[in-house]
This record gives structure tokens, C-alpha cells and sequence, in this order.
């Protein structure tokens, strides 16, 4: 007689299905109190205040190469943010004279790397994903001072004890080991390199967008979220509910965060952002962040910023597209948003 096959994940969606979580958004609570309280726990969940004091006591900045491209300066730098973790970075600076540029980060997700946002190819298929996907040229001829960074377990930063898994699941998993997270550590790492660009006088870092897709996206919208000084952001292909994405379908382990969904959604950590400019990008046929669970989303988004004062603030774009970097549309929206924003 066969046995009937057990299904070992079942218990977790009973409880996905039934947990009531703690900070939820909720318009009848103090929206400045709740806010505090949601940056609080966030923090503690992403390990951030573990990271933070592992930060390097000496950055060791250094300039790796300066080089003249077609329109634009392009400067490869390195710093240390956390002892023992080199962060490396392209600049990319128009030269057509002006005192001051707008910021624009631009983060890659899992690619082979952040040298496809300066549009070099190293690997098998970058020349086709570089057509798309150069986002620091795209974001340089827009007129942005483009900021490239690499996100930790990636390109040059993929760990050298890779074996079984993901370029991103060995590491991450040892972070939550460590009581921290891949997403915290890659939120730390573009707060330190913005402090970086102090050495840059042409960047005007109190004109911040940040921008990527997939798990550029992600980071996008959680640094939004955390770092003070991003004023708008564009996340592409990332934001969902966890119900409907990463709690349903198959994801890279950067993603997770532990007991994150005891306490929040994504949507509600958009408490931080508020009222910062945040457009959100998705595919309609995007196969690991399902659209009605991104409508969902935006829905408790648009009651988050109408509580913030700011319901023109925030805006859902959908793309005909699948997970994918749909670059004329996205530019379309930084322009609109840059110049609600008088930058």
C-alpha cells in the first residue's frame, strides 16, 4: 500500500494564513509613534545594530581607476564599511560642465555582476543583458551622477565557499547565523558608500534616487526605507506581499528575514518611506512577484501615505513585461518624479 506523501511545509501555511501581526499598519494608531516603533523592530530583525557595530574604524577609501568615457567620467573606488568587507563602486559622472549632478543609485540584482551597469560584459550572456541592463549609463545620460554598487554575495563579492545553492545562499544563511541579514548588510553597505561621496564634490547627495530591479529592486526599497538620505526611489520587480511572493513561491535566501512575518508585511515597513517619492514597477507577468499581490500591497501603501499627508507620493506602474528591467518605462517615471520633486 502506497503512503500517503506528507506535505512538510503545510504547518507553515496554516500559521502564514492565520498569524495576526503585531505591527500591521493601522490608520486609527499615532502614525509618528507607530512609525518609531516599526523602524525599531526592523532594525532589530535585519541585525542592523549588530552590523553597525562591526562597522571599520579606518574606511580605507581608494581610487582604483579614472576613466574618460563617451559624455562621462567614470572612477572606480573601494572602501571598507564592516572590517573585513571591501565594497566596491563605479562612479560615473557626466562632463558636460555643470557645478553639481543628482544622485542616482543604481543597484543590479542576481546578475553576474554590477559591472553590467557600466555596460562591460564578463561573463556568457552579458552582452544580451547589458542592452537593458547598463543601469549606471542609462541613469549618467540622463543627466544623474550614477552610482554603481556591488550588493554583498554578488559579482566580485560571491563568496569563495560557493559549493551547493545560490551565489547568495551560503552567506546569507551564515548572517542569520550571526543574528544579521544579507538585506541588512547590503542597507549598511549603500549608507557607507553614500558617506563615501563626500570625497566626490560634484554629487549632490541631497538629490538621492535610487533605483534597480529584482533584488536591486528590493534594496531599493528597503534602504528607501531605512536611509534618511534617498529621497525618491524607483524599486523594478521586487515589491509584493510576502504572503504571495516570497512565503509561496521559491526564492534566493536574501531574501528572507527572520520572524519578520510576526510582526509585519512588506507594504507596512513603507511607514519608514513615507512621504518620500516611491514608484513601484511590476511586470504583469512576473512569475515570482505576482501582480495581484503587488495591487494588494499598493493598496495599504496609498491608506500609508494618505496617513502621511502625501497620497500623490506614491504610485503603482505596471509593465507588459515578465521580471524584467523595462528601461523607457522606468526613465519615463524618474523623469516625471524628478521634476515633481523640482530637482
Amino acid at each position: 500500500m502506497e503512503m500517503e506523501k506528507i506535505h512538510g511545509d503545510l504547518c507553515h501555511e496554516t500559521l502564514r494564513n492565520t498569524v495576526v501581526q503585531k505591527l500591521a499598519f493601522d490608520e486609527s494608531k499615532d502614525f509618528e509613534k507607530h512609525k518609531q516603533a516599526v523602524k525599531e523592530k526592523f532594525t532589530e530583525l535585519l541585525g542592523l545594530d549588530k552590523i553597525r557595530l562591526n562597522k571599520a574604524s579606518y574606511s580605507e577609501f581608494t581610487i582604483e581607476e579614472v576613466v574618460e568615457c563617451d559624455g562621462y567620467t567614470r572612477t572606480r573606488f573601494s572602501f571598507k564599511s564592516e572590517v573585513d568587507s571591501t565594497v566596491p563602486c563605479y562612479l560615473l559622472i557626466p562632463n558636460d560642465g555643470k557645478e553639481k549632478y543628482p544622485l542616482a543609485i543604481t543597484m543590479q540584482g542576481h546578475s553576474s555582476g554590477f559591472h553590467n551597469s557600466i555596460g562591460i560584459a564578463k561573463s556568457e550572456h552579458d552582452e544580451e543583458y547589458i542592452k537593458r541592463g547598463d543601469f549606471a549609463v542609462q541613469a549618467v545620460k540622463k543627466g544623474f551622477a550614477a552610482l554603481a554598487i556591488e550588493q554583498r554575495c554578488m559579482g566580485e563579492r560571491i563568496t569563495t565557499r560557493h559549493g551547493w545553492g545560490h551565489m547568495c545562499e551560503f552567506p546569507s544563511l551564515n548572517a542569520i547565523m550571526l543574528g544579521r541579514t544579507t538585506i541588512g548588510e547590503r542597507i549598511f553597505d549603500i549608507s557607507c558608500a553614500i558617506d563615501q561621496l563626500a570625497n566626490f564634490e560634484k554629487v549632490d547627495t541631497s538629490k538621492i534616487l535610487i533605483t534597480g530591479n529584482s533584488g536591486g529592486g528590493t534594496i531599493s526599497y528597503y534602504a528607501t526605507c531605512l536611509e534618511d538620505r534617498i529621497g525618491f526611489a524607483v524599486p523594478s520587480c521586487a515589491f509584493c506581499s510576502f504572503k504571495t511572493s516570497i512565503m509561496d513561491i521559491w526564492h534566493c535566501a536574501c531574501n528572507y528575514i527572520p520572524d519578520v512575518y510576526n510582526w509585519f508585511e512588506m507594504h507596512d515597513v513603507a511607514v519608514l518611506a513615507a512621504p518620500k517619492k516611491i514608484t513601484f514597477v511590476a511586470g504583469k507577468e512576473d512569475a515570482i512577484f505576482p501582480l495581484q499581490g503587488v495591487k494588494d500591497s499598493f493598496s495599504v501603501i496609498q491608506r500609508i501615505y494618505k496617513k502621511a499627508g502625501a497620497p500623490d507620493k506614491c504610485k503603482l506602474v505596471e509593465t507588459p513585461k515578465g521580471h524584467w528591467w523595462c528601461k523607457d518605462i522606468i526613465w519615463e517615471e524618474v523623469k516625471k518624479g524628478v521634476k515633481e520633486l523640482g530637482w
